[in-house]
């Protein structure tokens, strides 16, 4: 990209300034809580405030009395947060509850430095009362620190004077002596006993800056506590922030960010083509925050995006450095293949620099953070969350390399220490203890006509094996209620939705826009959309034909067309089109509707053609008589169907089509959707051109 640090500043704009927290603490709401409730509650607001720590960082700790199950005494017991906790939303269940004895008792064990990750395997020895909540491994921190209630977090503003070269000089300067500093070093057990010593030689301390990571303090009382942290954040962010007035940030601004739609437009072109260069399986997030923009257009960007990240919390998520691309050349495909590959290998060359004899194997290579001046950033990872949470960490680390460079200079991990956090053999540990994924994890689906019973169900069983769904449906108030129920069961970081006529040429290509931005591709696409008329060939307007021809074959066709592109992209792909017995077997009094039907059904078989090549699979489902659940079967066509049949459109109706049936079976929305999951899914895989159907039976559309 070109070499923005010899570049003029074209903008003199104020710095983005750092947020400062608010002592969020209620006398009332604490008012009879018991001592664990008082650290719950201290624990929760802390976490839950993003100025105070990000999510799943920091850990907060009480020291608190117990009866001894065992012997009836009265023992200390130390209450801290459990491993991969995360203090904002966490309940007493997340606290690991030690004997605080047993764990200073561990100090005669400890064997140095070089055997300091074996000190790990005693904590569980030292548990209380059974408690299966895995101890952190800043344990020790807490335990030998003589304070009653201790906090430990990792604010933007607190690490950025962690993470400068004048950081200690400005810890200084802002309370006199009243916070320590040690250098850094990894956590375990040698630094929880630094720790304790440095805090016994300097007494009167209200905490203590640990270089590169965060600040420990404490207090006599849970709420001390609480007031300490926040009011030490807020002095740090006021000192920053002091200095940042002085000047703009990283610089000044030496490129213009693009208009909004053109950093959407942009991104909805870029994801999936970076996606598919990765080997797909994983899920994009694009982010195009105030504090991405300010960096990626600053003159110091190129400079600082290589140094990589500081904090161990930033870089386990995003890895040590990020990926960066010339916003000029993000068209050209040779060119992001060719970024893409030699950050694989300069990922290859760190692990070989770096690697101990009994070091994990390599980890995917591929980048995790992308980032493009004017448009923003992109983050990937096999899930949706992790991919935001890893945009949301690196946007962390941009404001603390902002609050670094404002008082001094910007200093990274020395590089053996970067990859020792990485592949610290405790945290592959942990990896390997995490459930392995469902079988559409990382994958990404697109539902028409969601809002209705079949799309509904169909995106309710993808979503279950926790692929990402972007529901689509022209009636916004159906769409929003079905998107909130699913989001209420899995997340609102894996479901989307989007209005979308899809006889609409221009609001198609827009809701495949948005689920490349929001998801980064697509591997899904199940055409649900539909209409149902019925009428005699004499009484079938032309403007009934061509209603149905609209949605059931012309909307079949364009977002077939939409999808295309987007499974190109990645080489792969599953085309689900939900057709109908009655686009196999003639209906009496349905030509419309019947003949669009099979026109989908030959168009799918057309495009399984067309799709081989590039690894895209075409396959039809073919239900009957779907009326549970179905908007369509509430309209016209139920009084229709059963005056074509002859018979009353009340009950009579599920009746006739049960007994028609040859299982005598009523079929359900959600056996459709298991039979759109199945050619879905790897199970499928080499399926292409078939159909299933799923209609209890029916000789008629036999399809052989």
């Amino acid at each position: 990209m070109p070499d923005l640090m010899d570049v003029t500043p074209r903008s003199n704009a104020a710095a983005l300034l750092f947020a400062i927290p608010a002592n969020r603490w209620s006398d009332e709401e604490v008012a009879g809580k018991s001592p664990e409730d008082l650290l719950l509650y201290r624990s929760n607001r802390l976490g839950s405030d993003l100025t105070v720590t990000n999510f799943g960082g920091g850990n907060t700790s009480a020291k608190l009395d117990a009866r001894d199950p065992l012997t009836g005494e009265s023992v200390q017991i130390l209450w801290v947060k459990g491993s991969g906790g995360d203090i904002g939303s966490m309940k007493l269940d997340g606290f690991s509850t030690l004997y605080q004895d047993k764990l200073l008792g561990l100090e005669k064990l400890y064997r140095g430095l070089e055997h300091e990750d074996e000190m790990v395997g005693y904590l569980p020895h030292c548990t209380f009362a059974l408690n299966p909540r895995a101890a952190s491994i800043d344990t020790p921190l807490h335990s030998y620190l003589p304070f009653a209630h201790v906090d430990h977090v990792h604010p933007d503003a607190i690490i950025a004077l962690a993470a400068s070269s004048e950081g200690e000089t400005a810890t200084k300067a802002i309370w006199g002596g009243a916070v320590g500093w040690l250098p850094w070093q990894r956590p375990g057990f040698d630094l929880g006993l630094k720790l304790r010593d440095f805090v016994a030689a300097h007494p009167g301390l209200r905490g203590v800056m640990l270089a590169g990571h965060g600040i420990i303090c404490w207090g006599d009382t849970a709420s001390a506590c609480y007031d300490n942290t926040i009011a030490l954040i807020t002095d740090a962010a006021n000192y920053l922030n002091a200095k940042l007035a002085e000047g703009p940030a990283f610089g000044g601004e030496v490129i213009a960010p693009l208009p909004a739609a053109g950093r959407a437009s942009a991104a909805a072109k870029l994801v999936p083509l970076l996606r598919g260069l990765m080997g797909g399986r994983r899920v994009g997030h694009f982010a195009d925050d105030a504090e991405t923009l300010e960096f990626t257009c600053s003159r110091d960007f190129a400079k600082l995006a290589a140094v990589g990240t500081s904090c161990p919390d930033h870089f386990l998520r995003t890895k040590i450095a990020p990926l960066v691309l010339d916003p000029a050349r993000i068209d050209d495909a040779a060119y992001l293949a060719e970024r893409i590959e030699t950050y694989r290998a300069d990922y290859a060359a760190y692990y070989q620099r770096c690697a101990r004899p009994n070091s994990p194997a390599m980890r995917d290579p591929n980048p995790v953070v992308v980032l493009v001046p004017g448009i923003g950033r992109m983050t990937f990872a096999g899930d949706k969350t992790t991919a935001r949470l890893a945009g949301e960490f690196y946007a962390n680390a941009i404001n603390v390399m902002r609050g670094a460079e404002a008082i001094g200079a910007y200093v990274g991990l020395d590089e053996q220490e970067a990859f020792d956090i990485e592949y610290w053999l405790l945290e592959e540990a942990k990896l390997q203890r995490m459930p392995k994924p469902k079988p559409l994890a990382g994958r990404i689906a697109l539902v028409t006509g969601g809002a209705g019973g079949i799309g509904a169900a169909t995106a309710e069983r993808l979503a279950a094996d926790d692929a990402c769904v972007l529901l689509v449906d022209r009636d916004a108030d159906a769409l929003t209620t079905a998107a909130h129920e699913l989001e209420g069961r899995f997340g609102r970081d894996r479901i989307r939705s989007a209005v979308c006529d899809v006889t609409d040429e221009a609001q198609v290509a827009a809701a495949f826009a948005a689920c490349a931005r929001e998801f980064g591709g697509l591997d899904i696409l199940v055409a649900n959309a539909g209409i149902a008329s019925s009428a005699p060939i004499e009484d079938t307007t032309l403007e009934l034909w061509q209603r149905n021809y609209d949605v059931l074959a012309q909307g079949y066709f364009l977002t077939a067309r939409a999808a295309f592109p987007l499974m190109k992209a990645q080489g792969s792909g599953s085309i689900v089109f939900i057709g109908s017995k009655n686009g196999i077997a003639a209906a009496t009094n349905a030509s419309a509707y019947a003949s669009a039907k099979a026109a989908a059904l030959h168009l799918a078989r057309c495009l399984a053609l067309e799709g081989a090549p590039f690894g895209i699979r075409v396959n039809t489902v073919n239900p009957d008589a779907v009326i549970k659940g179905s908007r369509i079967w509430d309209g016209d066509w139920r009084r229709e169907r059963a005056g074509a049949h002859g018979i009353d459109s009340g009950s009579e109706l599920e009746e006739h089509y049960r007994n028609r049936s040859m299982l005598k079976r009523d079929v359900l929305p959600e056996d459709v959707a298991e039979a759109v999951y199945f050619l879905s899914s790897d199970m499928s895989a080499k399926s292409t051109g078939n159909m299933i159907n799923v209609d209890a039976g029916n000789a008629q559309a036999f399809t052989r």
